[in-house]
């Protein structure tokens, strides 16, 4: 075992850190993100980072976010406890505002505890810096990566997010990604396993990696990027099919897939290119999503962005959404419903377009390509695919994708059969 991480001797307060650690701690860049094995260093070294924020940035609000509140007051706000308040005796928090306050020698800064599942949370300050602890995990989406720069924007503020990794979601496509292929400045990635840590057990590693399938070993223990299993669209090639956007032929038909809900109401708008008479590609051009607003709200914003693309159809909902068809018909969009119910049958429709690299989406649409690449299923004791998808209420771009997909190939399919062929011939079709 080693020394701890922070030792105090003479009130002089001195940090252990190990190479990774230090890599971390010496980054200038804006947004610094620590993709490390489990157990490796990475929530007692965000607190001490965050203090040397508050110290470099003086008085003010800063943030801490979690995935979720339980797992926050699991572990983040005792590793916080310990650091601020046992060892350097700055302040108390508050548990029932979920406020750290820094009231000690000369201290007078608040350190507030949000949550990523719950957006309210994260929009209570005007922050100096954050840090993202299990930033990786899947109830940290985008949004809440976006409402924390707004927080951050005013004081152009630093962020620190620490994580093991956990899928392939917004982190990569967002962070990783675009620190690996140079296109953000303002961006570094440290990655380092486990046994960095001086203190994680050489044997315990050997037999993670002697035990585990090699993806979760890669991904939970070495803090790199590999494909989980139970990724329902496993087969979706971001590198050949996540491109920048162009400007798309003018003569290709567009298509609108949607589905609808009082808080969450999507729209995908793609583009059909029809290569030759076998092969039809489709693009995903732009994405929409939006809460509040009444069927007529959402038709006026979506016939605007649409203006001179001559839609040749819209599709969504399920069966049992016919009064929401209704209402946009009356607001002028014809919303067809999809010719399919099941979900599976949908699900493998988009697989079959992706088995193929069939549809493209442009690397704007940065909300529909995170859940693409988290939508997945839940895993049994053994790690294997069930048959439920996890979350699935949540995925709602991935719902309005499916709509028109089985629109769209439905169509193909009719034409080439005169009917609409069973499952299996499906899959025979499409995979």
């Amino acid at each position: 075992m080693t020394k701890q991480l922070t030792q105090i001797k003479d009130d002089q307060l001195f940090l252990n850190f190990h190479p990774g650690q230090i890599k971390a701690w010496d980054s200038k860049k804006r947004f610094t993100f620590v993709l490390a094995g489990t157990q490796s260093g990475k929530t007692e070294f965000g607190v001490h980072w965050l203090f040397r924020e508050i110290q470099k940035c003086g008085d003010g609000d800063y943030m801490v976010v979690s995935p979720s509140f339980p797992l926050q007051q699991k572990k983040v706000v005792p590793t916080y406890e310990n650091v601020l308040k046992t060892q350097l005796k700055l302040g108390e928090y508050k548990a029932g505002a979920r406020i750290f306050e820094l009231r000690n020698r000369g201290f007078c800064s608040n350190v507030f505890f949000g949550s990523a599942d719950n957006p309210d949370s994260l929009e209570s300050c005007t922050a100096k810096a954050a840090h993202l602890d299990e930033v990786g995990q899947k109830g940290f989406r985008l949004s809440s990566w976006e409402a924390i720069l707004r927080r951050l924007s005013i004081n152009e503020g630093r962020a620190l997010g620490t994580t093991t990794i956990y899928n392939l979601g917004w982190m990569k496509s967002q962070i990783y990604d675009k620190w690996k292929n140079n296109e953000d400045e303002d961006i570094e990635v440290i990655q380092f396993s486990s046994i960095m840590n001086p203190a994680f057990p050489r044997k315990e590693y050997d037999r993670a990696q002697r035990t585990l399938p090699a993806w979760k070993f890669n991904m939970f223990y070495k803090g790199l990027y590999d494909r989980p299993a139970g990724m329902i669209y496993d087969c979706f090639n971001d590198i050949v099919c996540k491109i920048k956007p162009f400007a798309l032929n003018p003569t290709w038909k567009r298509h609108v897939g949607l589905d609808f809900g009082g808080v969450n109401t999507v729209a995908l708008w793609y583009a059909e290119h029809k290569v030759n008479s076998e092969t039809t590609n489709y693009y995903l051009y732009r994405e929409y999503k939006s809460g509040g607003r009444s069927a007529k709200e959402h038709a006026k914003e979506w016939l605007r962005l649409s203006e001179g693309e001559n839609v040749e159809n819209w599709v969504g909902g399920s069966h049992s959404e016919g009064q929401w068809r209704l209402e946009f018909q009356q607001a002028g969009i014809p919303v067809k419903e999809p010719p399919v119910k099941d979900v599976e049958v949908g699900i493998d429709r988009v697989y079959g377009l992706h088995k193929r690299n069939g549809i493209y989406a442009f690397d704007t649409c940065q909300h529909y390509l995170d859940q693409k690449t988290s939508y997945s299923r839940v895993l049994d004791d053994m790690g294997n695919p069930t048959e439920k998808i996890e979350d699935k209420e949540k995925y709602h771009y991935m719902d309005a994708e499916r709509y028109i997909v089985v629109f769209l190939v439905g169509n193909v399919e009719a034409a080439m059969y005169g009917v609409d062929p069973e499952p299996d011939q499906r899959m025979r079709l499409f995979r």
